[in-house]
């Protein structure tokens, strides 16, 4: 990060100096107007916002509480300590934390050099980040379902992802946008946060969840990823050697987690793949379907019809446009 954005977040605030004052507690009202500790949107985000940035309060202990917004956390030098639902977890330099609406938490006192932000966002402003995703990309699908849960179920997603580096500049890009508020630049936003997205569904080997379920959760991941990576030539027995589990288990917990089977996962990728090809290049549709990982040009045409409910090539005519780039 850029040392004079970060010696701007390490300034000590007005609150952060009550608390070296000698004032022992959190000031509640700075959070909530409620009986119980959650965390109001109305009073973090200026009315009509998505989403706002503000630095950890240090050298306090935050008593358990929870939001009534997604809260997206990270570390830009130091360390944080969460405790969630009675599980230390350690967010260190250059990792992200996003905590479900209303899951309860609480933070051990953080020091002079453990910058974190905290990011406050509505559950709507992922939309952008969900469309940039691709209607088709179940994965995508799982996670914002994760996030978007209102439920009180101590979920999170833990991504350790400090060596990623495009990551850590799109998000020092938004923070550094938020934080100047220089222009109205909430499209940028949304978009720069879709493009995050983006690279964590890439980054999911590097997570670590809490959630009800975890070991099917992570199961559905690796199938997920699996098939996200190797739709071309991906089988449901390759993917129970890797896992080492027997075939009628695998797909029970597929299809208990998706709602899909292996199946239908992999032609939804692969017709995914196909549309965008078809809308993005000038390739022939045989070679299309080649490069898809069907074998048999006369089912592709008929699963794909069945989807669309026209042929590949009328679709083609429907959605090719000449503004885009051929390859």
């Amino acid at each position: 990060m850029q040392q004079d954005l970060l010696e701007r977040l390490r300034k000590i605030s007005e609150e952060e100096q009550k608390i070296l004052d000698g004032v022992a507690e959190v000031d509640k009202d700075l959070y909530t107007s409620g009986k119980d500790f959650t965390v109001d949107s109305r009073k973090m985000l200026e009315e009509g916002k998505l989403i706002a940035v503000r630095t950890h309060t240090r050298f306090v202990h935050f008593p358990p509480h929870r939001h009534n917004f997604i809260e997206v956390l990270y570390v830009c030098e130091g360390r944080l300590t969460n405790i969630i639902d009675g599980k230390q977890v350690a967010v260190g330099k250059g990792e992200l934390l996003f905590l479900n609406q209303f899951t309860t938490h609480e933070i051990l006192p953080a020091g002079e050099n453990d910058i974190a932000i905290n990011f406050m966002v509505l559950p709507e402003f992922f939309d952008v980040a969900y469309s940039m995703a691709g209607s088709n990309n179940v994965l995508a699908d799982f996670l914002v379902n994760v996030l978007r849960q209102d439920e009180e179920r101590g979920e999170y997603l833990y991504f350790k992802v400090a060596e990623v580096l495009q990551i850590q500049n799109l998000l020092e890009n938004i923070i550094y946008s938020l934080v100047t508020g220089k222009g109205d630049q909430s499209r940028i936003n949304q978009t720069t946060m879709g493009l995050i997205f983006l690279y964590l569904l890439d980054s999911v080997q590097y997570v670590e969840m809490r959630l009800p379920n975890q070991y099917e959760n992570m199961i559905t991941m690796t199938t997920l990823d699996y098939i996200e990576q190797q739709y071309r030539t991906a089988t449901l027995t390759e993917l129970c050697d890797k896992l080492h589990l027997p075939m009628h288990m695998l797909s029970k917990m597929i299809k208990k987690s998706t709602g899909f089977n292996f199946k239908e996962l992999l032609q939804r990728k692969r017709l995914s793949k196909a549309v965008e090809l078809m809308c993005d290049t000038n390739l022939p549709i045989n070679d299309i379907i080649a490069a898809v990982g069907y074998e048999n040009n006369s089912y592709f045409h008929r699963v794909f019809k069945e989807r669309y409910h026209m042929t590949p090539r009328v679709f083609r005519l429907k959605n090719n446009d000449e503004t885009q780039v051929h390859l």
